[in-house]
């Protein structure tokens, strides 16, 4: 599992999951590059996939710099 630095704070898969999401997720896979630059801030963006539900599989994106965020809904 890795972690990674988002806005100041390590962060493992779970914190970033919840992060995105607001609710800890079930599970989450570990965190990946996004190759892409935050719309907001054009600060590096990182990637993670979760389950917040049994029948839910969504990709989840985070700005490590600033608080955008987005999923794949």
């Amino acid at each position: 599992m890795t972690n990674r630095v988002v806005q100041g704070r390590m962060v493992t898969a779970e914190r970033l999951a919840e992060l995105i999401e607001g609710d800890p997720p079930m599970e989450a896979d570990d965190i990946e590059d996004a190759d892409r630059q935050c719309p907001d801030c054009e600060g590096d963006v990182i990637a993670v996939s979760y389950m917040p539900s049994v029948t839910e599989l969504i990709t989840g994106y985070k700005c490590q710099e600033c608080d955008w965020s987005a999923t794949d809904r």
